[in-house]
């Protein structure tokens, strides 16, 4: 079979290449070039050229074809600019999984076939198993990857069946160090690399000084809300059914400045996340200050004292219906439906469990303990077992 593996200059997708040669496969390595600005990155590092001549040493090595294609005007347009985009409006969105569904399983997936290849692969810690319904119908099933530490199936989580059709993980089913001894004995370049920490593809970041580039910093106030908030305290109403209690738990509390104390400065909302504690400059406190929100038209923060802060708890959380996102179709709720499963609202958060239901004006999620730092913008997946079934943009 020939297959497009995309090279990224790491280990995982070098080991990748490796093991599906081995199998007699048909191997050609691409490099995407997504990033080509170097003034936003951490100093001395100039992360696509390093990966693409690890890429290119790999591809050597193993004797298989190798391109580099550049794709950093279409990263702008779909990941970068909906970046800003979201950063502006308060909500924190995940540029991981939008690369996925956008970029790689998308216009470099596109590419990869026209290339004459029949499935593309990756170094994504996942795996993807079929089976044949009672109708005939192949389904795709996308499953954790074997080592817990490193499952990535949460940066899948918005791909689709005809996606995950021409999807390969071949390092799904091994553990990171099995794969870097794999990569060691072959002697690939990448074997002792470490992992890149930062945005999909562009490298090392400093976030506010990306995000600097579009939004200008301006001076605001954070404001400490403290444990007698009276919201925090009110007896909750009785309810008429349950779409109304899981629209009031999935409410978020629209804080005003004289509900706190202002204690500081910020040089804009925008720069800053839910649950943050990190970058605030606050002091005199016994536990770090946690952000519990943003107000954008006003520019003011939020804080409140200890990881333990009555407002960073929610127990439920709603998903605009043109936001939600079925991996598997088949299992897709119905009006009125609901589901017990396991979720989670961010990368490496363990799974937690909740229930999910479908109304004709939204889906909501209610978990059996309360979450902290629900951001709006982040996607929650769903799981069952260790399938991940879907997903949805946090609203």
């Amino acid at each position: 079979m020939k297959i497009v593996v995309g090279l990224s200059g790491g280990v995982d997708s070098s080991v990748t290449a490796y093991l599906l040669q081995q199998q007699g496969h048909e191997v050609i390595g691409l490099f995407m070039r997504n990033w080509n600005d170097a003034s936003v990155t951490l100093e001395d590092e100039c992360p696509w050229i390093e990966d693409s001549n690890d890429a290119l040493l790999v591809a050597q090595k193993l004797g298989i074809p190798f391109q580099v294609i550049d794709m950093s005007e279409l990263y702008k347009e779909r990941i970068v600019d909906y970046m800003f985009d979201e950063y502006q409006k308060g909500r924190t969105p995940n540029p991981d999984v939008l690369c996925n569904r956008e970029v790689k399983f998308d216009v470099f997936m596109k590419t990869a076939l026209s290339l004459g290849a029949e499935k593309v692969a990756t170094g994504h810690y996942a795996r993807v198993h079929s089976t044949i319904d009672e109708n005939g119908k192949e389904i795709f099933h996308l499953l954790a990857g074997k080592d817990n530490n490193k499952d990535q199936s949460y940066f899948l989580c918005q791909l689709s069946q005809d996606q995950l059709s021409k999807a390969l993980f071949p390092i799904g089913e091994l553990t990171k160090p099995e794969v870097r001894e794999i990569a060691k004995k072959q002697g690939l370049v990448t074997a002792d690399k470490k992992d890149s920490q930062g945005l999909c593809f562009i490298g090392k970041v400093s976030l506010p000084t990306f995000l600097q580039q579009q939004l200008v910093p301006k001076e605001g106030e954070i404001v400490e809300i403290f444990n007698d908030f009276a919201e925090y305290h009110k007896p909750q109403p009785n309810f008429k059914s349950k779409q109304e209690e899981l629209e009031y738990l999935s409410a978020k509390i629209n804080y005003k400045k004289e509900d706190g104390k202002v204690i500081g400065k910020h040089q804009g909302a925008q720069f800053f996340t839910i649950g943050q504690s990190k970058g605030l400059g606050i002091g005199g406190h016994k536990e770090s200050c946690f952000i519990i929100s943003r107000e954008m038209e006003n520019n003011i923060i939020f804080v409140g004292e200890g990881r333990n802060f009555p407002g960073l708890f929610r127990k439920a959380l709603k998903i605009d219906n043109s936001e939600v996102h079925w991996v598997r179709e088949d299992l897709k709720l119905k009006n009125g439906e609901s589901m017990e499963v396991m979720a989670r609202i961010r990368y490496r958060q363990t799974l937690e469990k909740a229930t999910i239901y479908q109304f004709e004006d939204g889906f909501f999620m209610e978990f059996e303990n309360p979450q902290s730092a629900i951001a709006e913008g982040q996607f929650a997946a769903w799981y069952i077992d260790d399938e991940l079934i879907g997903s949805g943009v946090i609203s």
